[in-house]
């Protein structure tokens, strides 16, 4: 006996189907354009190191650039942002203002540091005088989650940096830079505190299991879309039978 769809089951299997299967091509397309996208950062990691300009209109074109500057860190005015949890232990990323040698003031996050060694007189050894020299990427400034609470200067709790109204609290003067600036982690001396960041870019990715899942729906919709109507058809033809 030919298969015969029904209508109804069909009206509504069918598009969704159609749907699921456009929605697993649509996150192979944007897995491709991750995978480019990660692969530039990369890229602009393991490039040769620039001046940090005096501000930037177009992050897209500048996050994860590397940079590398002369200057003098601003311990004074440190700050530090607080729920950075590194390999499962609490801590806090320490916040410096950096003055670039005829550049601008740019707010650059050192790395981690453990809670009980948050305050700058726990860790005497980290407060480099005199001129040094950063190597590190270009971060987008201002950019917290949507749950993340605001800042509370007056209680000295930060969760984020911005540069504009921060250096205004801090009372820093001149140019303020409108991004951050993330110090790499020395690769001889990777757990020295501040612990920086590391040279892989960890971009989250994962359009290839959103791509897996939509296609596995829809393969499971054509099946029970087959199998319904052949056990009804089945039993349509059994109760013919059943009757006499």
């Amino acid at each position: 006996m030919p298969f015969r769809p029904r209508f109804w089951p069909t009206l509504f299997s069918v598009p969704a189907v159609l749907v699921m299967l456009a929605l697993g091509a649509w996150q192979l397309d944007r897995l491709a354009w991750k995978i480019g996208l990660i692969d530039s950062f990369n890229a602009r990691v393991d490039g040769a190191a620039v001046v940090p300009p005096a501000s930037v209109d177009a992050i897209e074109n500048w996050r994860f650039r590397r940079v590398a500057a002369n200057g003098r860190f601003l311990h004074d005015k440190e700050i530090q942002i607080t729920g950075k949890p590194f390999k499962g232990t609490a801590g806090f990323h320490v916040i410096t203002p950096f003055v670039v040698e005829n550049g601008p003031t740019v707010f650059v996050n050192r790395g981690w540091v453990p809670a009980d060694r948050r305050r700058p007189a726990a860790r005497p050894e980290t407060l480099v005088d005199g001129v040094v020299r950063i190597d590190g990427l270009i971060r987008e400034a201002g950019i917290k989650g949507r749950f993340v609470p605001d800042n509370e200067p007056g209680n000295d709790v930060w969760f984020v940096v911005e540069p504009t109204p921060l250096a205004a609290h801090l009372g820093i003067e001149g140019s303020v830079a409108n991004y951050t600036i993330d110090v790499l982690r020395p690769s001889a001396r990777p757990t020295e505190l501040p612990v920086g960041a590391a040279r892989e870019i960890a971009v989250r990715n994962e359009h290839l299991q959103y791509a897996i899942t939509w296609f596995l729906l829809a393969g499971t919709l054509m099946v029970v879309y087959v199998v319904w109507h052949l056990q009804t058809e089945k039993a349509e033809r059994r109760r013919p039978e059943d009757e006499t």
